[in-house]
């Protein structure tokens, strides 16, 4: 019995310390010589395929431009040296072998010093770049002109100011997504949206992304059926099917995935170019583009980054075109373009132009004529393109603005305005306190021209994140303020000229204006949104179509016919149902009747009309399906 029982006489310590060491990496001084592995060229060749395919990897995920002012690409580059001695390392065995260690460690000296010639490469370029020693240059980024604020703000209407902000209007996208069964499974709003001036209306322009990668795989194939139009004064959201319009989906988009993805389909088409964030727009007709800025560091090796052109890629088909900026800010076929130079970049250049023109020390230490940017920044729709608009504070304090910018997306062109007042901040505060009972949030503002006064517009919002009334506030003196609120007016715009006529009559009462102004001259229409329904409805074959004669409909009685179009919208959180009938479009909320939900194009209803048609539309107070 005992011949079988295994001897246990061993040393656990012993059995442990030669497993270990057939993997430890050998000590220095236990290597006797140094020995050149055999078939070296074979070992080098077998590293450097390895090194290939991985470095493909990596670049096919990091997508650095091969470009020397990227530092993207130095990266990379150290990553390739790093993988090669590894894989050469490793094909040498010179973890198993002990006299190899030594000679991969002297190999490995040459991809050494190159990485150290590359950091000093690029220590120098940063300091030629620095502002240190470059404010002048830095100052000359972006040129400023001295204008007029009456001369440039008496076309802006306060009827066509933007009303939401962006993250407004994205709740209405998602309201009006909500009600699309065919979409809403798959897709969700992007979360970021381009600001354009569109038809001379602001707007916002969103797309859709894949809900997840599941639905990636699930949809990939046919691409993003549709984007959304939200109207930034009426509030409507609008979807655009491309697949109808213009007879394909979206394929390239940064929610898809491998070579369909943006930016790597933009980056393999252009492999040297700086690539800022692309921007998705629309031209007239609403056909999509995706909008790349293309970058160019011109001080040092990676400073003062401006913008040299842009690439328009056709958002169906992929096809890109390189412009360079001057054509863009030239061309009038190229005039749609709304945004090539990212707000970010228009208010970071400007803080140099304020901050170094006498010089980087006196930005530090005197500050002697230094301004900056106050914090935040707005948009207005302007001669048919999109200007950012900020405060210009001193850099001691941002109690107050002492002028205001607008930068122009599209051509850079810079306007400075001499107009002292509240920051923008403050006037928020001030529009808050105003409605403090009903604990609204104020956007950030936009600045209107009223009667030669310089004035702040806000929306005002609830918990809900939808519109709930509006304010105006005096940049010179911000305790003059008019507010107007939807629930009290019944109507979102007699909520804003409530607050226009609380505004100037407070302009009034402290002798400031004349008390001969009227008033109405700056009063909107009442239902003058629904006149504006089609301004967001892109030019497709869909609407070339020739429409029957509407017929003039009567208030109380009823009209049946068959559903031709069907068209939805979001106003004040409200999704809104709008049934074409013998050429005539009578809406109503999905509120109001359940069973508009069901109605589909060629079904026949009757609709009874509540009010008097507005050219094509028609309110209406119940819908029928028969």
């Amino acid at each position: 019995m005992s011949e079988h029982i295994p001897n246990m006489d061993y040393d656990a310590d012993e059995v442990i310390n030669d497993f270990k060491s057939k993997f430890k990496w050998p000590k220095k001084d236990e290597v006797d010589v140094v020995v050149k592995p055999d078939k070296l060229w074979l070992r080098l060749l077998i590293s450097a395929l390895l090194t290939v395919v991985s470095g493909g990897v990596v670049y096919y995920m990091l997508l650095p431009a091969l470009n020397f002012k990227d530092p993207n690409i130095y990266f990379f580059v150290f990553i390739l040296m790093a993988l090669f001695m590894l894989f050469f390392a490793l094909v040498c065995k010179a973890n198993k072998k002990i006299e190899r260690r030594e000679y991969v460690k002297k190999s490995s000296r040459v991809p050494i010093i190159i990485a150290a010639v590359l950091l000093v490469v690029m220590g120098i370029g940063w300091l030629c770049g620095a502002t240190l020693f470059r404010a002048s240059s830095y100052s000359k980024l972006m040129p400023v002109s001295t204008s007029e604020f009456s001369a440039d703000f008496e076309n802006i209407s306060i009827e066509n100011v933007p009303r939401v902000d962006e993250s407004r209007a994205l709740t209405l996208a998602d309201q009006q997504l909500g009600t699309l069964s065919e979409y809403k499974s798959q897709y969700v709003v992007s979360n970021t949206t381009t600001m354009i001036n569109y038809k001379n209306r602001p707007v916002r322009v969103a797309y859709l992304e894949y809900a997840d990668v599941f639905k990636w795989f699930n949809n990939t194939k046919e691409g993003v059926p549709a984007y959304m139009i939200i109207d930034l004064v009426t509030q409507k959201v609008t979807v655009v099917n491309c697949v109808e319009q213009f007879g394909s989906a979206i394929q390239y988009s940064p929610t898809e995935l491998f070579n369909e993805k943006l930016i790597r389909h933009i980056r393999f088409q252009y492999p040297t170019e700086l690539l800022d964030t692309p921007n998705f727009e629309i031209d007239d007709s609403g056909y999509p583009f995706w909008i790349t800025p293309v970058l160019d560091k011109t001080i040092g090796l990676f400073g003062g980054t401006d913008v040299k052109g842009a690439i328009i890629t056709d958002a169906l088909t992929g096809e890109s075109v390189y412009y360079g900026i001057e054509q863009i800010r030239s061309d009038e076929s190229l005039q749609w373009i709304d945004v090539v130079y990212s707000a970010n970049l228009l208010v970071q250049q400007y803080d140099y132009y304020g901050k170094l023109q006498n010089g980087f020390w006196n930005s530090i230490i005197f500050q002697n004529d230094v301004s900056q940017a106050s914090r935040g920044s707005g948009y207005i729709a302007m001669d048919d393109d999109v200007w950012v608009y900020t405060g210009v504070t001193s850099s001691e304090t941002d109690a107050s603005n002492f002028g205001f910018i607008l930068a122009n997306q599209r051509t850079k062109e810079t306007r400075y305005y001499e107009s002292g007042g509240a920051i923008e901040t403050a006037a928020m505060e001030s529009a808050q306190d105003a409605v403090q009972n009903y604990q609204y949030a104020a956007t950030f503002p936009i600045l209107l021209d009223i009667e030669g006064q310089p004035t702040y517009f806000m929306s005002l919002y609830g918990s809900s994140n939808t519109v709930k009334g509006y304010a105006l506030v005096n940049l010179a003196d911000k305790t003059i303020v008019g507010t107007g609120i939807v629930d009290e007016m019944k109507s979102d715009a007699n909520a804003l000229n409530a607050a226009v006529e609380n505004y100037i009559q407070a302009l009034k009462d402290k002798n400031i204006i004349g008390s001969d102004v009227d008033v109405n001259d700056y009063l909107v229409e009442e239902g003058s949104e629904a006149d504006d329904s089609s301004a967001a409805q892109p030019a497709g074959d869909d609407a070339q179509q020739e429409q029957p004669a509407p017929q003039e409909p009567q208030t109380g009685s009823s009209v049946t016919g068959s559903v031709t179009d069907i068209i939805t919208s979001v106003n004040n959180g409200n999704t809104y149902y709008y049934l074409q009938i013998n050429g005539v479009y009578y809406y109503i909320s999905v509120s109001e009747c359940m069973d508009v939900l069901l109605v589909e194009n060629g079904s026949t209803v009757t609709v009874t009309p509540s009010g008097e048609a507005s050219g094509s539309f028609c309110p209406v107070s119940d819908v029928t399906i028969n």
